[in-house]
């Protein structure tokens, strides 16, 4: 056994490099939340590829986008913030997919494109929480199903088809939001970045 491996010298290395892991998984999720959101306006055809559409910006309970304010918080509640939102966006992704898959079964791409999206807000999330823990700052364990998924089932159960396709584009586009500013916040930790 190497009695450096328990030292703090030897801890400090390798949260550095948690942090660098996370970031740099935050930076290409950013990449694909684009293109995730691209595929998912292209297969919804009119009016959501044209020019000029602008669809209702809806809220669903328990998740909306990163407020203004989010960034006069300190560090670590932005990173509770991130995580909390990452921990719904899941659920909510796999929501979208199982009614494109009732609304758009021939687009096996997309619904193979959300299923990771769900995946990687998962894993994305369980990294910015052990960043959080390594930083002696608690992150909120995982609790019942977000409300938000709850809403958005009942939504899209109730909703038409046009409705249904404007939830499941806001929550793709939620899924941009978080992504990027959960980049955006770890950018602050790791050490030489500049953001």
């Amino acid at each position: 056994m190497d009695p450096q491996a328990d030292s703090p010298v030897s801890f400090l290395p390798h949260l550095e490099a948690k942090i660098r892991q996370t970031h740099n998984l935050a930076r290409l999720l950013t990449k694909y939340a684009e293109q995730l959101l691209e595929e998912y306006v292209q297969q919804q055809g009119d009016p959501f590829g044209l020019p000029g559409f602008s669809p209702p910006r809806l809220s669903l309970a328990g998740l909306s986008g990163p407020s203004p304010s989010h960034m006069g918080l300190p560090l670590s509640e932005r990173l509770r913030q991130d995580a909390a939102a990452l921990d719904a966006l899941p659920g909510l992704l796999d929501a979208v997919r199982r009614r494109q898959a009732e609304l758009n079964p021939s687009s096996p791409r997309l619904l193979r494109n959300l299923e990771d999206a769900a995946r990687q807000a998962r894993a994305l999330g369980v990294a910015v929480e052990t960043v959080l823990a390594a930083l002696g700052s608690a992150a909120r364990g995982p609790g019942p199903e977000p409300a938000a998924t709850t809403a958005l089932s009942t939504a899209n159960n109730a909703a038409g088809i046009f409705s249904a396709k404007v939830l499941g584009l806001h929550v793709c586009g939620l899924y941009g939001e978080w992504v990027n500013r959960t980049e955006g916040d770890l950018s602050q930790l790791v050490p030489g970045d500049v953001a």
